[in-house]
Formats: structure tokens, C-alpha cells, sequence
């Protein structure tokens, strides 16, 4: 349980902005959660929120003061941008981060909720299909749905699993749940703020990829 509770999100303030360098901090060791799941089977989605993250972090780093929150790197896009906005620059990349995310969270609370396929309870597969259903699968076209379904069917055990998010150290499931449900009270506010932004901004789209 190490790699989420060391690296902890932060509680949002009272206006719910997404303050950005410490949202960039860390979500920069999430990644490593797809290596939990399978490094092989699952290197393409980890490549992708790397490649998502990098691209945020180069908006940010090139005006620290002026991108404080993620809200003020969307604001200033909208008006660099134009007609293309928001199907470019840190906008996009954020959009497809944030259904990352949400894949995280959904599959960690049915885990955490117990959800599972009563005549096979040791694996994650319903957790995982459920957080793909729920935060992927619309957007993506026929061909990715399918190859996704397959990596799906090679996740690991949970107990595999739970140990690979503990770095290899050997706990009690319980209070792997335990530690996963205190990570998910910050992570989700900030998952669920992102996602309210775009609403509220009519910045998010649908085109599968």
C-alpha cells in the first residue's frame, strides 16, 4: 500500500481548485499502480498517463506563477487556442489523464466496497472490468474495447496485487483495504473536482480513440 499512501493527494481547499504542483507531484508515482497490475499487459496505458502527465508539466513549468491552479491552465488554453481549444495543448492531455484516474478509483473503491465474482473471489477481474466500463470504455473505439477486454483477463491475483502495491511487503488484506480507503478520500474529491471543471467549462468530448 506504500505507493498510494506515500504519496498522498492533497485535501482541496474550500473553492475545490486543483492546485497544480501538487496534484503534478502526485499523480507523477500513479503510473507505477499499472505495474501492480501487469507491466506487460498494461505498459501501453502506462506510457499514455506518463506521456499525459509530461505534457501537463511542461505547461505548468513554463509559468509556474501563472498556472497555479489547473483551472488557470485551462482558462489561458480557451483563449490561446480558440476554435481548437479544447482538443489540444495540456487540456487534452488533463482530459485523457482524468479518465485514467477515474479507471483508478472506480476499480480501487469496488475492491476496497468488496465486489467480486463470487465463483472466482481471488481475482480482480470485475473490479477492473467495471472501472474500465465506467471511465474508459466510451471513449475508446471497437478495436481498443477488445484489446483492453484481454489485458483485463491478465490481471494478477488480488493477492498479487495487493502485495505489488505494498512494494512486495507481506500485510494482512484487511489493512491493505483499509489504507486504500483512506488514499481514496482525497484522491477522489480531487478526481471528482477535475471532472466538474470540464463540466462546468464544456471542455470535455467523446471522440473514441
Amino acid at each position: 500500500m506504500a505507493l498510494l499512501m506515500e504519496h498522498q493527494f492533497k485535501q482541496l481547499p474550500a473553492d475545490r481548485q486543483v492546485e497544480t504542483r501538487s496534484f503534478l507531484e502526485s499523480v507523477s508515482y500513479l503510473p507505477q499502480f499499472f505495474d501492480c497490475l501487469g507491466s506487460t499487459v498494461f505498459a501501453p496505458v502506462k506510457a499514455d498517463i506518463t506521456g499525459n502527465i509530461t505534457k501537463i508539466k511542461a505547461v505548468y513549468d513554463s509559468n509556474p506563477s501563472r498556472f497555479k491552479t489547473l483551472h488557470q491552465i485551462l482558462e489561458t488554453e480557451k483563449e490561446m487556442y480558440g476554435a481548437n481549444w479544447p482538443k489540444v495543448g495540456a487540456t487534452l492531455a488533463l482530459m485523457w489523464l482524468k479518465r485514467a484516474l477515474r479507471f483508478i478509483q472506480v476499480m480501487l473503491q469496488s475492491l476496497v466496497d468488496g465486489e467480486k465474482d463470487v465463483n472466482n473471489p481471488n481475482l480482480i477481474l470485475v473490479n477492473c472490468t467495471k472501472a474500465y466500463e465506467m471511465a474508459l470504455k466510451k471513449y475508446h473505439g471497437w478495436l481498443v474495447q477488445k484489446l483492453f477486454k484481454a489485458t483485463v483477463f491478465a490481471a494478477p491475483y488480488k493477492a498479487e496485487f495487493l502485495k505489488s502495491l505494498s512494494k512486495g511487503r507481506e500485510v494482512k488484506e484487511e489493512d491493505c483495504l483499509n489504507k486504500i480507503r483512506q488514499f481514496l478520500v482525497n484522491f477522489t474529491a480531487t478526481v471528482d473536482a477535475i471532472y466538474e471543471m470540464y463540466t462546468k467549462m464544456n471542455a470535455e468530448f467523446d471522440n473514441p480513440a
